[in-house]
């Protein structure tokens, strides 16, 4: 009898036990899944800008971000990893957590840099989730102002004309403005020697001061140049004509199938939930379409891009081998 009323509470209490223990493992559950379920956005987003403060990709971050702040009602951070060519900041955004509260400003550098650059600390491919692109714009031509060509047509002959006797300068090895080069001599069947320089600043300098003939750029880079009246904008390399410079022609007329833009772009971590994707796509293409940003990008040489997530993503495969083809045929490197 004593042993029986010994064991019978403790069984109750055992009961009780496994009682509170599973009311407990039931409230972790749900506190968990409310977590997981916690709506976006609910804290900073940050952007990744893998060059210095002032170029192109961080203006366009800045303004893009301001308004999408705006839009989400959190702040956006920029914040600037310059180093390695671009490398060094998408390195970082690609090793984040892919929750959509980091991501990379980018642009055509992204992939002609994949194209010549093997051992890239990431995959350009698999590590990102491609958001949306921002912008796109063609480069602008221009010429030494005394050079004898006024025209696309009139720069294609006199190169023809003089097998490597004309010049072009691009920022460095590599850069973008040296494959829209490589791509248009390809084209057009001419050659003109390469100087690279260190950088924009002392290329549009030499172009000016008459040490090189021809330097393929982005309508702001060129602007000051231009102003000067130390050089001469004589086409686009966009297909058709462009609303950004309406009254040149583009080097397709001249160089049928010739064609180059540089973009602007987003990217996320690999493995951020569609649906942020496709959320920021939707907030950045309506930022992007609106007046105030559509004057803002065609005074830095731009316009909208408008496409979704899957387009961009498409267009970022298909462009790494192309520029690979290009980088091949041309002799494009680093080094």
């Amino acid at each position: 009898m004593t042993i029986a009323r010994h064991f019978i509470p403790s069984l109750a209490g055992r009961r009780r036990a496994a009682a509170a223990l599973m009311s407990m493992l039931g409230a972790a559950v749900f506190c968990s899944s409310a977590t997981a379920q916690e709506p976006w956005p609910s804290r900073p987003i940050t952007i990744v800008v893998p060059y210095p403060a002032g170029g192109s990709n961080d203006v366009f971050a800045r303004a893009v971000g301001r308004r999408l702040s705006e839009a989400l009602g959190q702040p956006v951070v920029i914040d600037n990893k310059p180093g390695a060519s671009g490398t060094l900041g998408t390195g970082i955004v690609a090793k984040a957590a892919a929750d959509g509260y980091t991501l990379a400003a980018v642009s055509s550098s992204f992939v002609t840099n994949a194209a010549v650059q093997p051992r890239l600390p990431f995959d350009p491919v698999k590590s990102f989730a491609p958001v949306a692109m921002m912008a796109q714009g063609p480069f602008v031509v221009a010429v030494r102002a005394d050079l004898p060509a006024r025209t696309p047509a009139e720069l294609v002959a006199l190169a023809k004309q003089r097998p490597g006797k004309l010049n072009y300068a691009s920022s460095g090895p590599g850069s973008t403005n040296q494959f829209a080069t490589e791509l248009l001599k390809g084209s057009a069947g001419v050659f003109i020697t390469h100087i690279p320089y260190r950088g924009m600043a002392p290329a549009t300098t030499d172009l000016m001061g008459g040490n090189v003939d021809v330097l393929i750029a982005s309508g702001p880079s060129l602007q000051a140049a231009l102003r000067s009246g130390k050089a001469r904008a004589i086409g686009i390399t966009s297909a058709k004509p462009s609303a950004i410079a309406p009254e040149l022609a583009p080097m397709a007329q001249a160089v049928p199938g010739y064609s180059f833009s540089i973009w602007w772009g987003l990217l996320a971590p690999a493995g951020t939930p569609p649906a942020v994707v496709q959320r920021l796509n939707a907030e950045i293409n309506k930022i992007v379409e609106g007046p105030e940003m559509k004057s803002f990008l065609q005074r830095e040489g731009a316009e909208p891009a408008g496409l979704t997530a899957a387009q961009f993503t498409a267009q970022i495969q298909r462009e790494i081998p192309y520029w690979q083809k290009v980088a091949k045929d041309a002799g494009i490197s680093t080094e």
